[in-house]
């Protein structure tokens, strides 16, 4: 099996980064979030959002994408932490979705470290993550990130669903 390529996202991959964000949702947080809201996320609606955003804002928000013989397994998306609407020094991994059927071949650990590699100036990463999500847990504490004491509920369809912060050291 070859190595991940991960570049910038394109707007030719919206409908991609969609379909794998979407079904990411659908796998990664059956159990922990209402099924009924998870039934009901659409593919094209957010490939149409995607598309009406593209290329707006101050290119703060980096949008990867990891691909392996010209198919796009992956994405992830990074930039500033928003804490409150104030910006700080640190990063923040907004997102990363690896295509189910491709779990453990490599996709998310290259989107991760592409992302970690592009913020040399930031003293930390952060990242949420659900407090239910065991497997996604384990994968960031592999890659060094550990739980800071930081926790918010994320409310979906009404339900609250705890997440918690993540946080690792880099070289800024």
């Amino acid at each position: 099996m070859s190595a991940p390529t991960v570049r910038e996202m394109r707007r030719a991959d919206c409908d991609r980064v969609s379909e794998i964000r979407i079904r990411g949702w659908q796998h990664a947080y059956q159990g922990l979030m209402p099924q009924p809201y998870l039934d009901g996320l659409s593919v094209t609606a957010d490939a149409e959002r995607r598309r009406a955003g593209f290329g707006q804002g101050d290119g703060s928000v980096v949008n990867l994408v990891a691909e392996r013989d010209g198919t796009v397994l992956g994405w992830a998306a990074f930039g500033p932490y928003r804490d409150g609407g104030t910006r700080t020094g640190d990063a923040e991994l907004y997102a990363l979705y690896v295509d189910p059927a491709h779990f453990g071949g490599g996709i998310g650990r290259a989107l991760l470290a592409a992302s970690v590699e592009r913020c040399p100036a930031s003293p930390r990463m952060l990242l949420w993550v659900l407090k239910g999500n065991a497997p996604a847990r384990r994968f960031y504490e592999r890659a060094g990130f550990r739980p800071d004491g930081a926790e918010e509920p994320f409310e979906v369809a009404g339900v609250p669903v705890p997440e918690v912060r993540y946080a690792r050291t880099l070289g800024g």
